[in-house]
């Protein structure tokens, strides 16, 4: 085991090291000139004027440009509504996980009273439909 440990500090703790390296030409190698940067051909200047020349548009591209100019109130008529309903919607987004989010943490006795008021709630329609009306009048038999 320290033979690995050994073996891996070594060459890990070299990388650590820091040090400078000085480059100086060889005395025997005669003097080379120097090029300036404007002698590269990267940084060349072009010769002769350009001049830029607009192709003529195709057929194709006029048709494009004529639909795009029809449907360009609609889009913008779509893109107003969508401005309109975006925050409507993340607030209705919202609302719901929050209700999500108090479902699933309900305070205690939470369910229990939901459901007394709901059974009261559907007894309640049953009862207002006329179904189940014991309080009904009947009206009086006619001769």
């Amino acid at each position: 085991m320290f033979k690995v440990i050994q073996r891996s500090v070594g060459p890990a703790s070299l990388s650590l090291l820091t040090f400078r390296v000085y480059a100086a030409p060889k005395k025997d190698s005669p003097h080379k000139s120097y090029m300036k940067i404007d002698e590269l051909s990267l940084y060349s200047v072009p010769e002769g004027q350009s001049k830029y020349v607009e192709e003529p548009r195709t057929q194709l591209e006029e048709n494009i440009s004529e639909l795009r100019h029809r449907c360009e109130p609609y889009t913008n008529l779509c893109q107003e509504i969508y401005s309109h309903t975006k925050p409507k919607v993340e607030h209705f987004v919202q609302w719901g996980v929050d209700n999500y989010n108090y479902l699933q943490n309900a305070p205690p006795g939470f369910y229990p009273r939901l459901g007394v008021i709901g059974f009261a709630g559907f007894v309640g329609l049953l009862f207002a439909r006329g179904r189940y009306n014991f309080f009904r009048i009947s009206p009086p038999p006619t001769q």
